[in-house]
């Protein structure tokens, strides 16, 4: 190549080397990701870490653009120029990644511009810290910061801490919890996305699996492995029942409760329940622990609304042999010991009949309206407030606004009374 074609080629790759680096450059203001009132809405620890997590994964790529330039300052022959640009290639992608992972993060902050939103989902971090630090710090494990946002859909979703984020690199040192909006004021989902975070710290779903397999084993093998794919939405679900009872139960039905084509749905490998027999799980986990009650006649309009008749051959065949084992089901999540809950059962460590009905209305008998008012009872109990309106409001549709009016303001009282920013 003459000198004049590789004077050419080095100012073409000049050019894309510099844009390169200096979008990169620019990625290190975190300022310019969210609005100052989106950052002060964050719990103070909450933003530290936050920030320096994305610090991080900036930095990393920093390093690689200074890698990168040298390659460039260095490069003198055509194979030197061909290794720059396979090295602005891989470059270009790390960029894209990271942007991916900083603009998911500014749209999550960003939900919280507005004051009474952001005192609103400072109550939702609260409330899945206070779920997963009883079970987490008495067996040795650290609890990670929570970061919940707003979003559109049916359902909650989790990014959970200490997986990989998008650039290859960066691990995730929050738990990233999507609550969607229609249930901002009835997020029994939250404890449900917590529990995964729970249950992947722990290793409980894996456990969990294989005794589900085992056990299940002598009434249908096939059956076993089906149940045992579904340990990881199980387990979210015991942790989102012993926590907050009925309420999680009445939660998953409302946001379950399609038509047949959804609830009878099955997708080999889908770690998600059919939905028709998810529900009905939940409701056999009320009956053992707080006996007949509501959730009966939630059952009843369940398997009504969503006749048998009306699933397709195979997938019917499966739930008629699944039902009889629900019990069963439900006992070996909710009372089995396991060696990743220290060999204790999860109702051992969380005692569901804290948020039986009759418990939780003779809480609020008791205390009267400083339950809800109170700093000091809507602190502690917390996780019980939740599970009580959620009782409430699927008990008493006619007095629904005015339930959920009440846990907006204490959900609110809650979130005020956290140091932001």
């Amino acid at each position: 190549m003459s000198s004049e074609s590789l004077n050419t080629l080095r100012m073409q790759i000049a050019r894309q080397v510099a844009h390169w680096v200096m979008a990169a450059q620019r990625l290190g203001s975190l300022d310019d990701l969210a609005s100052l009132s989106a950052w002060e809405g964050l719990e103070r620890y909450l933003g530290i870490v936050l920030r320096q997590n994305l610090l991080t994964a900036v930095n990393q790529l920093h390093q690689q653009a200074k890698f990168l330039q040298a390659q460039w300052n260095a490069a003198e022959t055509i194979s030197d120029f061909r290794r720059v640009q396979y090295q602005l290639v891989q470059f270009r992608k790390r960029y894209l990644r990271t942007e991916i992972l900083l603009d998911f993060y500014a749209d999550a902050i960003n939900t919280r511009t507005n004051p009474t939103i952001s005192a609103l989902l400072r109550a939702c971090d609260a409330l899945c810290l206070k779920s997963m630090t009883p079970l987490l710090q008495p067996l040795g494990k650290s609890t990670p910061p929570v970061l919940t946002y707003l979003d559109q859909g049916l359902g909650a979703s989790i990014l959970k801490a200490g997986l990989r984020l998008w650039d290859g690199k960066t691990e995730s040192a929050v738990a990233a919890i999507k609550i969607v909006r229609h249930n901002l004021y009835r997020p029994t989902a939250l404890i449900h996305e917590a529990g995964h975070q729970i249950a992947h710290i722990l290793g409980w779903n894996q456990e969990l699996a294989a005794i589900l397999e085992r056990e299940l084993s002598s009434d249908s093998k096939e059956l076993a492995q089906i149940w045992a794919s579904w340990s990881s939405e199980i387990a979210a679900d015991t942790i989102a029942f012993v926590y907050t009872g009925y309420a999680a139960v009445a939660g998953l039905h409302d946001v379950l409760a399609g038509g047949d084509a959804f609830v009878f749905n099955f997708i080999p490998g889908d770690p998600h329940p059919v939905s028709y027999v998810r529900v009905l799980l939940g409701v056999e986990m009320c009956r053992q622990f707080f006996g007949t009650g509501p959730w009966d006649q939630l059952a009843y309009s369940w398997s009504h609304s969503h006749l048998l008749e009306q699933a397709h051959p195979t997938v019917r065949a499966v739930l008629q042999t699944s039902l009889p084992l629900l019990p069963k089901i439900s006992e070996l999540a909710l009372s089995t010991p396991m060696r990743s809950l220290g060999g204790q059962a999860l109702v051992n460590l969380i005692d569901p009949r804290r948020v039986q009905p009759s418990t939780l209305l003779k809480l609020e008998y008791q205390i009267g309206s400083a339950l809800y008012t109170s700093h000091h009872w809507v602190q502690t109990e917390a996780l019980r407030l939740l599970a009580l309106s959620g009782y409430k409001a699927a008990t008493l549709p006619e007095q629904s606004l005015e339930i959920l009016q009440q846990q907006r303001d204490w959900m609110v009282r809650l979130g005020l009374s956290l140091q932001a920013v």
